[in-house]
């Protein structure tokens, strides 16, 4: 198993508001990725993010560590919950902090046990015998529009209102997430990548580069480039595992 995962701030915007961690550990065939795209005045986004990051990777690496560790499913809710509530408390007590949030998505994986989850428009996507399938669904009010037949998927793509999103971690007290159970099988890669990339690269792009014979590393590399070339008016964070 191996990972790699790269941030940057984009061409236009001023500071990066996206966090990731990662954590691997090859003989226990255990991972964990996390993904962050924060929002807020200042850095208020960047708070929220980070702190989001960080909560989530301490309760998965504390739940990897007990004598019996619970199902994927379990400690990917109970991580999302605890990051969400970390950050709300800190907007709650701290006026400057006051309204911040950040989409997260996450990868939870112990053995053949692996799931994803969710909250705003940061994905997942599965590479599996060179098939791709999104994951995550974006909460988000272009995502209820096309569930609803109002637009198309390629008009969602350039709708002026695609970053407007429904949910978000740290805006109330409890969370409302996605969890997805995955059979991640020896091979397959996951890709977590906040909107930057997803808003730029077409489906059919990200399987042909997930799809390349090279390391993790490098496809981390030519992804954010790619994006990087088309303007990148968003940060851009790509997080990249082979299972």
């Amino acid at each position: 198993m191996n990972a790699f995962g790269i941030t940057d701030k984009g061409n236009v915007r001023a500071v990066n508001q996206d966090a990731f961690d990662l954590f691997t550990d090859p003989e226990k065939d255990q991972a964990l990725l996390v993904l962050c795209d924060g929002m807020g005045g200042e850095k208020a986004g960047e708070i929220a993010s980070s702190m989001a990051c960080s909560r989530f990777m301490a309760h998965g690496r504390e739940a990897f560590s007990g004598s019996v560790v619970p199902l994927s499913v379990d400690i990917a809710r109970e991580a999302a919950a605890w990051a969400n509530l970390s950050v709300y408390d800190k907007a709650y007590t701290d006026e400057r902090c006051s309204g911040m949030g950040t989409t997260l998505v996450a990868a939870v994986i112990n053995r053949s046990d692996a799931a994803v989850v969710n909250v705003g428009d940061s994905r997942c996507y599965w590479l599996a015998e060179g098939q791709l399938q999104q994951v995550t669904r974006d909460h988000s009010w272009v995502q209820e529009q096309v569930d609803m037949g109002t637009i198309s998927r390629s008009e969602a793509r350039s709708h002026p209102r695609k970053n407007l999103i429904t949910r978000a971690v740290g805006l109330q007290r409890r969370i409302r997430s996605d969890i997805f159970r995955i059979d991640l099988r020896e091979g397959d890669r996951l890709l977590l990548c906040s909107d930057g990339l997803s808003n730029l690269l077409t489906e059919e792009e990200i399987r042909r580069i997930l799809s390349a014979d090279d390391s993790e590393e490098r496809i981390c590399r030519q992804l954010l480039r790619l994006a990087l070339q088309r303007g990148a008016p968003d940060n851009v964070t790509v997080l990249v595992l082979r299972r």
